[in-house]
């Protein structure tokens, strides 16, 4: 099979949650560029808009839906609108987080909560109703979710976060393993430190700067770094492949392993 049938999404259906800005907005365009129906979720309905009109724009097909990733009730309400428009979803990706930093000590309960709901609940949830459908459909499929390098290795002031994130890649190894034999494939990538609108300013000041100065290729992940990760785990290129985590970081997790 050549690469362009092996990576093809033509007829496949996907969701992607936090698909507003950042990882989630470029996850969105990479799968519909490659022949996926996306619906398009997060709480900022005009950016969702506005990226769906760019995606038809270029050819593809899209539609837009303003939820809440922690509210379940309305998350299947998302499925059955992707559902009518587009057929079952057969590619989910769990891509909405929440950003926490300050030391564990000083840290509410409401905060932990609220880190814990968002990067770890809902990619369960979300996970849950994807495979659900898929399983009363019939159909193979791909569940996506976004861990972090910090799910693999942990920093100062992050703890809420770190776990969250290794519960996600725990997660998704736990519901690979019961998946398999029905056809869907659950895995996740690892991003390291990407320049997104939750970040940039902290990755523009010193703190930063000391951060791109262990990260073995120099540089921040930019635009388009993960969707060889994202196609490869999304498209039949990836059919054997599940419970795996892929870790696109520039080097930085080796280097501080060694």
């Amino acid at each position: 099979m050549k690469a362009a049938e092996m990576f093809s999404l033509k007829g496949r259906v996907a969701l992607v949650t936090g698909a507003s800005s950042g990882l989630g907005r470029q996850f969105a365009k990479a799968l519909a560029d490659n022949g996926a129906a996306v619906a398009l979720v997060a709480r900022r309905a005009g950016r969702l808009a506005d990226l769906q009109k760019s995606i038809e724009a270029a050819g593809g097909r899209a539609m837009a839906v303003e939820a809440d990733v922690t509210d379940r009730t309305a998350m299947a309400r998302v499925f059955d609108a992707a559902e009518k428009a587009f057929g079952t979803v057969t590619i989910l990706v769990n891509n909405a987080g929440v950003a926490q930093s300050g030391r564990a000590t000083d840290m509410a309960a409401e905060e932990w909560r609220k880190v814990l709901a968002t990067n770890l609940d809902a990619v369960f949830f979300c996970a849950q109703e994807a495979a659900r459908r898929m399983l009363a459909a019939k159909t193979p499929g791909a569940i996506i979710n976004i861990a972090s390098v910090l799910g693999l290795s942990v920093a100062k002031g992050v703890a809420a976060y770190a776990t969250a994130k290794a519960g996600v890649v725990q997660l998704t190894k736990a519901m690979a393993v019961e998946l398999a034999f029905k056809g869907v494939r659950v895995n996740a990538i690892a991003p390291g430190w990407f320049v997104t609108e939750m970040n940039e300013e902290y990755l523009a000041s010193e703190a930063g700067a000391a951060i791109k100065r262990e990260i073995p290729m120099g540089r921040f992940g930019k635009e388009g770094d993960l969707d060889g990760a994202l196609l490869l785990l999304a498209s039949d290129a990836g059919h054997y492949i599940t419970g795996a985590t892929i870790v696109v970081d520039g080097g930085q997790v080796v280097a501080i392993r060694g």
